[in-house]
């Protein structure tokens, strides 16, 4: 399946620092978001958390918080991440958790885990996302990270949405959203939620 035909939405979304890091410095398997990067998901946990302390995401989130990621996630029924993300989160302890098939986008496909698991390991982003939207259906796909996975989308033309949350601080150093990204994109603006951890934009890709 060609990435340029349509079936539901393919939304993306991320997190990112005001200076545009998805990451703080040194992200790794076990400091998934870097050094100091734990800021970015305070809005996922609903507070401040470590990569030492018990943290459920999604547990104690705002009103505000929470009504941005029910609206972006909203009729998805498969998910597309990078390996990267698949790693530093040691794999959310060996299960997709956020429900139907989460496609991997990696070189290593011969890592592929238990299909029990939900996930699945595809070489390739134009293959990833032709079973992302496989197994979606109907529905929507989310494309949740990393910054390169999203760069690629968006080079391709098929993100229908997209989310940018906006945590209020500055990490100085580690992965850049748009780093070398040279496309020119016009969005209109969705929605707009701000809670004292993150502001939330939710914006349509202009075609």
């Amino acid at each position: 399946m060609s990435t340029t035909e349509r079936r539901g939405l393919v939304k993306a979304a991320i997190t990112v620092s005001l200076d545009g890091c998805i990451t703080g410095p040194d992200d790794r398997p076990g400091q998934g978001l870097g050094v100091g990067g734990e800021r970015l998901h305070y809005w996922v946990m609903g507070g401040p958390w470590t990569y030492e302390t018990d943290h459920e995401p999604g547990a104690g989130m705002t009103d505000a918080d929470r009504a941005y990621y029910d609206a972006l996630l909203e009729g998805t029924s498969a998910g597309l991440c990078g390996r990267g993300m698949y790693d530093n989160a040691g794999a959310w302890g060996g299960r997709n958790p956020f429900g139907g098939t989460l496609v991997v986008l990696t070189h290593r496909t011969a890592d592929q885990p238990d299909p029990g698991t939900g996930f699945l390991m595809v070489d390739g982003f134009e293959e990833a996302l032709a079973e992302a939207r496989r197994a979606a259906g109907d529905g929507a796909v989310a494309i949740g990270g990393g910054a390169d996975v999203i760069r690629q989308a968006l080079r391709a033309g098929v993100v229908d949405e997209l989310g940018i949350t906006t945590a209020p601080v500055v990490l100085g150093g580690g992965k850049r959203l748009f780093e070398g990204f040279d496309r020119d994109v016009d969005l209109k603006i969705l929605s707009v939620h701000h809670s004292p951890y993150a502001v939330h934009a939710r914006y349509a890709v202009v075609r």
